[in-house]
């Protein structure tokens, strides 16, 4: 929790069904802006969960290139306010280049990841490729990655109402989960703690409960993690983006299947000859 905001709220409301209505309270997901500051300027506000703050600003920098390494953060601060959170950044000086570049004074609402850009070159902004050695899963580990995902969800049982990523390695299963009403958000904050704890993205792949969006694909190649797992469908233009970053694309990870979409080798599949 964020200095005094709770990431749920009660309040009462009215369910109708076929055979009645009743008053029921149901347990609701808060969300308030958050501002990332950099060396005094607002780069960007988004609407998001206030939990897990830290880790959302860090993923945020990381995923936009504002920074590559932790030492080029001089100081964070978390900073609350009657109607947001602040999160502020001060920054070696080299970096200011980079700030410029991926400059954004937004709004953004929980379901855009790209609302408020400058222009149309940033929203297909080239990523780097992925390394091209590194995990290894098995077909079940891939199949069940979102069965473990769920297991790892309290806000999202409470409420039914928000979005997860996690990150899994092989052998392992799942290290880390984070939550959020935006799942560009739950992917920023995933990012971020992996980042704080020291933990290298290109170790393990990433685990989405919602469908794969170019900007989820950006975020995750601008990590530095090849492989993406996710319960429902990429969209044209992810696969593409993936395909090109060297992105391994496993979509529809539900009752024990998936679909494998572009580059293979990073999942030990058991496909029965056809004769």
């Amino acid at each position: 929790m964020a200095m005094g905001f709770s990431p749920t709220q009660s309040r009462p409301g009215l369910s109708v069904q076929i055979e009645g209505a009743r008053r029921v309270t149901r347990a609701l997901p808060e969300e308030v802006p958050v501002a990332f500051v950099f060396d005094g300027t607002t780069q960007a506000v988004m609407m998001a969960t206030p939990d897990d703050i830290a880790d959302f600003a860090h993923g945020f920098a990381v995923t936009e290139g504002i920074v590559t390494d932790p030492l080029e953060i001089e100081s964070f601060e978390i900073a609350a306010h009657d109607h947001g959170i602040e999160a502020r950044f001060w920054l070696r000086g080299d970096r200011q280049e980079a700030l410029a570049t991926r400059r954004r004074f937004m709004a953004g609402p929980v379901g855009c990841g790209l609302c408020g850009i400058d222009s149309l070159e940033q929203a297909i902004r080239p990523v780097p490729r992925v390394r091209q050695h590194g995990p290894i899963f098995s077909q079940y580990e891939v199949a069940h990655a979102t069965e473990a995902l769920s297991a790892h969800q309290p806000l999202h049982d409470l409420t039914r109402a928000t979005h997860a990523a996690g990150f899994i390695r092989p052998g392992e299963g799942l290290v880390l989960a984070r939550e959020d009403v935006g799942r560009h958000n739950a992917l920023d904050k995933l990012i971020g703690a992996l980042w704080r704890a020291g933990i290298d993205p290109s170790e393990g792949a990433i685990v989405m409960t919602s469908r794969l969006s170019v900007e989820l694909v950006q975020k995750c190649a601008m990590a530095g993690c090849s492989i993406l797992i996710a319960v429902s469908a990429p969209t044209a233009h992810a696969l593409r983006l993936a395909e090109t970053s060297g992105l391994s694309i496993a979509a529809f990870a539900r009752g024990g299947g998936f679909d494998l979409y572009s580059h293979p080798h990073r999942i030990n599949t058991e496909v029965p000859h056809v004769a």
